[in-house]
């Protein structure tokens, strides 16, 4: 990942097949796509991608001018909030005070606002403030904030596009997304878990959560985005959602990671798994490696 920039960019599409490889090939003409991670439940993807600062703008530019043209957010349906076609745009920053993140995610902005659509930023971009501040109300909410001045995009126009809505754009460290699916289809289990997980409510440090309903399972599920790993290991995370569901009867029935983690994320998970305290990322031999072993 030397001299490469990562970023984390959130699609509203989970289902189609076709827009997700449209999407997929109009980055990769300039950038990596190292993962994506579709959702039909959620009707989302999450596509993980790296380049050097002009590649990444320009692959992410013409990814989501693709899904502005191919996806119409009237007429989407998924039991994940969201507020655009490329809902959330993270650029990942891994060392304190680097600027290159924010010079990339600036000139992005630029370009998605030439599309005709609003750019708000968040986290470093936005005074601290996270995705749900302004996905609260759904599109309707939003509108409305920006028709009253009480939202100011960073670029585009003071209104949400027709069909694509608006883009969140951000500047952040590395975070975790974790799902948990419970053995159980009563969404208020799952709810009353992420309550008591996350941050906000007086749960885990840096720890987001939402209780969701899966159409296509049936099942409840604890959706999660770990935003300070340090604070809060995932394994501790999911050792208590675990808990909390055992204490309302209810089992886990599996783990889904979302996109990619660190290494020293995985390590530390293992760590705990196989009690070995401490346990180093550089402790796993294709780590240690540098990657290249066996290849």
């Amino acid at each position: 990942m030397r001299g490469l920039l990562e970023a984390v960019p959130n699609f509203s599409v989970g289902r189609d097949l076709d827009v997700l490889a449209a999407i997929r090939a109009a980055i990769e003409q300039h950038a990596r796509v190292l993962d994506v991670h579709a959702d039909a439940d959620h009707n989302r993807s999450v596509f993980t991608c790296v380049g050097d600062g002009a590649g990444l703008v320009d692959g992410l530019e013409a990814g989501i001018a693709v899904a502005a043209e191919r996806i119409d957010l009237a007429r989407h349906e998924g039991v994940h909030p969201r507020v655009g076609v490329a809902d959330v745009v993270p650029i990942v920053r891994f060392r304190e005070g680097d600027p290159g993140p924010a010079r990339v995610a600036r000139a992005l902005g630029e370009r998605i606002g030439r599309l005709g659509i609003p750019v708000l930023g968040y986290a470093e971009l936005g005074a601290g403030r996270r995705p749900v501040h302004f996905r609260a109300g759904g599109t309707e909410g939003l509108a409305a904030q920006l028709a009253a001045g009480d939202a100011v995009p960073l670029y585009g126009p003071a209104r949400l596009h027709p069909t694509a809505g608006a883009v969140l754009l951000g500047v952040r460290p590395p975070l975790v997304a974790f799902n948990v699916d419970l053995g159980t289809d009563d969404v208020e289990v799952a709810r009353a878990i992420a309550a008591a997980v996350r941050a906000r409510d007086g749960g885990l440090p840096g720890v987001q959560a939402l209780g969701l309903r899966l159409g296509r399972t049936g099942r409840a599920q604890v959706s999660m985005n770990l935003i300070d790993v340090g604070a809060t290991p995932l394994h501790a995370v999911v050792a208590e959602v675990a808990r909390l569901a055992s204490e309302r009867g209810v089992a886990v029935e599996r783990g889904e990671l979302v996109g990619l983690m660190p290494a020293a994320t995985a390590a530390a998970a293992a760590g705990a798994a196989l009690r070995i305290e401490g346990m180093a990322a550089d402790r796993v031999l294709d780590v240690a490696a540098g990657g290249e072993f066996g290849r």
